[in-house]
């Protein structure tokens, strides 16, 4: 049945589909794509080909992603073929109900970019239901009196085909007594009336059973069937007569239970019970109540509009006598404003792209009012000033497309709310809120934090010191948000570049490869680049000036006066007549420093007359401060110092050599036989290593003689026996009378022991000294003694060195003088 069913389709949509061949190459339908299919039809079977009709090839299926957004999933499209295929059971009377036209309205989405399709499949009936009556069998009283023409209404039968396959006729088995005729509503729909064709005779037939057969028009024909019971009652002369054969009404909806719809009313001309008449529904519903004494229809329960439309009820009067008779009561339900729009949105784009022009679709709003009429009329608005606007697109359906620019690092997100309105009386309106997200786009350009950068450095830095930071920031996310550094360009040389500087492609930062030097290169400019990884990448430049500060690392140099060719020193002349303030010469001397460190200062530091010259601070000019005396030396040296300003200042030295000379031939003597000029350096260091030895003997003795005066308090006294009085006394002491009024003015042998030992051996005399002759020996008083006794034999027998011309002089502290 699917295979035929698609054949048969296809042979209506190229009827169909041809006058919107056209618009298939739009961004977006602005007519539906309409297919028929009978219902029915099995599960997989092809409905169209929905890529091919929509212009899109096999090989765009994977990326478009061609769907379809349905409340219920009757249908979907298969990703390999984009064929439309049947997903579910399709019962039309079950969708439909008896609409005379059952289409099923949905959108096919597209993605990248973002469409929507309108696609209409119309189902079609099959006749697969037959006609049905309410019961097998229907009991009908009928009075004998009853007069050939009498029509009595039967119950009908239910078919859920519509058209052609609905129920067309009603047939009765052949009856010489009855006959029947199919009668017509104001809807379409087909009723039976039994019509008495003949005078009835109880007597002779009391009973009548015929069968009803209800015929639907399908092909092949369906059909239902019910039997006929008839009773035939005794004679009762007149039956009721309603006074309307169709009562109409029309009744809103929502009234409340109790509510009067209308009363029949019927009439007998009989008398007696005959003539009570009560009335019935002919067949009980649970809708309305119907009062049997007075014909009233009230309503059971609250009507809805949307349930039901229209009610069709037969109405029965029945005589005391058992005669009866029908009328219908048609009654219309007026649509009341109490359903709210229904607001659905289908296919919402998970994340819009911040660059996305105007009128991009977005989403799909579907507006459903079950009202109908100007109730069920509904318009769409969006609350709110936001780049976003809703166009319909077709019946009850809107697209929601941007109306403006996007700008994710201002609004990340937007809070979207849909309203719905109704034009009832009063309105009725519901509400709907989205949440849009805005996707980045690489759009933003990174931008520096400062428009340009200048940093000093000190020369002579480190290799490897940072130097400078650069730093740039980019709202965009992710890889849009990535910054990474770069040296574009310098004013260096390019191969010379990568020796110097180095950024860090992270952070930013500048790193200096080796140390500058001010006196080189005082400023060079680089040309950064910050360049973030979207795609296309964006980048921005920036200049950074790097100024080298000079460092007081260049000691002055003496430009003059200079040494001569062969290395001698030069000479500068000075008039003997040159008065105070003569410009003898100039020193001069540069810095390859800058500022305060090549600010030069002159000072004398040695002149071989000071006071006769004066030397400027800043211009370094030599002039005479006074006249040359006569005694004045005909050759002058001036030691100047040149310092810089610095900190710690830095400092060089000149030689000036002047002769005072009227003419260079006068000058000449004396500089033929003058030295060679030694250095004032060196002169300078030789004079202070002189002092240092000389302070260094001094220490050395000072500290010999402490040790020697710790060792005479403290170690044996046999050296020192001798210059005890008991020791070299003959008698007694010899004093001399005027011995304390000055010098003693007597000579003595002294004999000293030739020794290798550090110490005094007093030996013997020999025989040819005179025992009168006495060594001094002397205490803190001066004391003479003897210089052996006599009686006391020397214990050393040694060679003995004569001492002559002894002075002792008399002081008050114990000191002598020997003089050989």
């Amino acid at each position: 049945m699917g295979s035929g069913a698609g054949e048969w389709g296809w042979a209506e949509r190229r009827r169909v589909l041809f006058p919107f061949l056209l618009s298939l190459f739009c961004p977006a339908l602005s007519e539906q794509i309409r297919y028929r299919i009978p219902e029915e039809t099995s599960k997989g079977s092809v409905v169209g080909n929905l890529a091919k009709d929509l212009g899109l090839s096999v090989h765009e299926l994977p990326t478009r992603k061609l769907r379809v957004s349905s409340e219920k999933p009757y249908f979907a499209v298969s990703s390999e073929s984009g064929e439309l295929l049947v997903s579910s059971r399709l019962d039309r009377e079950q969708i439909c109900g008896k609409k005379p036209v059952c289409a099923l309205e949905f959108e096919a989405v597209a993605e990248n970019p973002l469409n929507f399709y309108h696609v209409n499949v119309e189902i079609q009936d099959v006749n697969d239901h037959t006609p049905k009556f309410t019961q097998t069998a229907f009991e009908l009283q009928i009075s004998e009196s009853a007069q050939p023409g009498t029509r009595f209404i039967l119950d009908v039968a239910e078919d859920a085909d519509i058209g052609a396959n609905s129920l067309q006729n009603y047939k009765l088995s052949p009856s010489p007594s009855f006959s029947l005729i199919t009668k017509e509503k104001q809807d379409g729909s087909k009723y039976p009336e039994l019509v008495l064709e003949k005078p009835l005779d109880r007597e002779q037939q009391s009973y009548h059973r015929l069968v009803l057969n209800a015929l639907d028009g399908g092909d092949p024909t369906l059909s239902g069937t019910t039997e006929l019971r008839i009773q035939i009652t005794d004679a009762n002369d007149n039956p009721p007569v309603f006074n309307q054969n169709v009562y109409r009404v029309s009744l809103r909806e929502n009234v409340p239970p109790g509510t009067p719809v209308l009363q029949v009313s019927a009439t007998d001309q009989d008398e007696g019970v005959n003539s009570e008449i009560t009335y019935s529904f002919h067949r009980p519903g649970q809708v309305f109540n119907l009062n049997s004494s007075t014909g009233e229809i009230t309503t059971l329960r609250t009507l809805d509009f949307e349930e039901t439309k229209k009610y069709s009820i037969v109405v029965e009067g029945r005589d005391g006598g058992g005669l009866a008779a029908q009328c219908t009561v048609e009654i219309d339900i007026q649509d009341e404003n109490d359903n709210s729009p229904e607001v659905t949105v289908h296919a919402l784009l998970e994340m819009i792209l911040e660059n996305a022009v105007p009128e991009t679709l977005i989403a799909l709003i579907k507006i459903h009012d079950q009202d109908s009429g100007e109730n069920g009329e509904v318009n769409c608005r969006l609350e709110g000033v936001i780049p976003f606007k809703i166009i319909s697109s077709s019946k009850n359906s809107y697209k929601l497309v941007t109306d403006g620019d996007l700008d994710r690092e201002q609004t990340p997100e937007y809070n979207v709310t849909i309203t719905a309105t109704d034009r009832g009386k009063p309105p009725l309106s519901s509400r709907t809120s989205i949440t849009l997200h805005i996707a980045d786009v690489n759009d933003n350009v990174p931008v520096f934090h400062q428009a340009s950068y200048m940093v000093h450095v000190a020369e002579n830095n480190p290799p490897g010191a940072s130097i400078a930071q650069v730093s740039a920031s980019d709202p965009d996310l992710g890889p849009n948000g990535h910054i990474s550094y770069s040296i574009l360009a310098s004013d260096l040389e390019p191969r010379a570049l990568s020796s110097y500087v180095s950024v860090s492609a992270q952070s930013g930062v500048v790193f200096a490869q080796r140390a500058f030097d001010h006196e080189q290169l005082r400023a060079f400019e680089l040309t950064l680049q910050a360049r973030d990884q979207g795609s296309p990448p964006l980048s921005t430049n920036v200049s950074l000036r790097v100024l080298v500060d000079d460092r007081n690392d260049n000691a002055p140099r003496v430009l003059y006066p200079a040494l001569g060719p062969d290395g001698s020193a030069l000479f500068d002349t000075v008039p003997r007549a040159a008065q105070p303030g003569y410009l003898v010469t100039k020193v001069v001397a540069v810095d390859a420093d800058s500022g305060h460190n090549a600010w030069l200062s002159y000072h004398v530091l040695q002149a071989s007359e000071p006071g006769l010259f004066s030397l400027g601070l800043r211009t370094g000019e030599v002039r005479t401060a006074r006249t040359l005396g006569e005694r004045e030396a005909t050759r002058q040296r001036l030691l100047v110092a040149v310092r810089d300003g610095g900190q710690p200042s830095l400092s060089a030295t000149a030689t000036l050599h002047l002769v005072f000379a009227d003419s260079l031939q006068e000058a000449l003597p004396d500089l033929s036989d003058r030295r060679e000029p030694s250095d004032p350096q060196t002169e300078l260091q030789f004079y202070l290593v002189l002092a240092l030895a000389l302070i260094s003997v001094l220490f050395l003795l000072a500290v010999i003689l402490a040790i020697a005066l710790r060792l005479r308090r403290s170690s044996s006294p046999v050296p020192w026996n001798c210059f005890q009085p008991g020791f070299c006394s003959k008698s007694g002491p010899v004093v001399l009378p005027n011995y304390s009024e000055g010098t003693l003015p007597y000579s003595y042998n002294l004999c000293v022991a030739q020794t290798g030992k550090t110490e005094f051996n007093f030996l013997k005399c020999n025989e040819q000294l005179n025992s009168g002759q006495d060594i001094v020996c002397g205490d803190s008083s001066g004391t003479l003694f003897p210089l052996c006794s006599t009686s006391e034999p020397t214990s050393h027998p040694e060679t003995l060195t004569p001492v002559s011309f002894i002075s002792v002089s008399s002081f008050s502290s114990t000191q002598f003088s020997i003089f050989t």
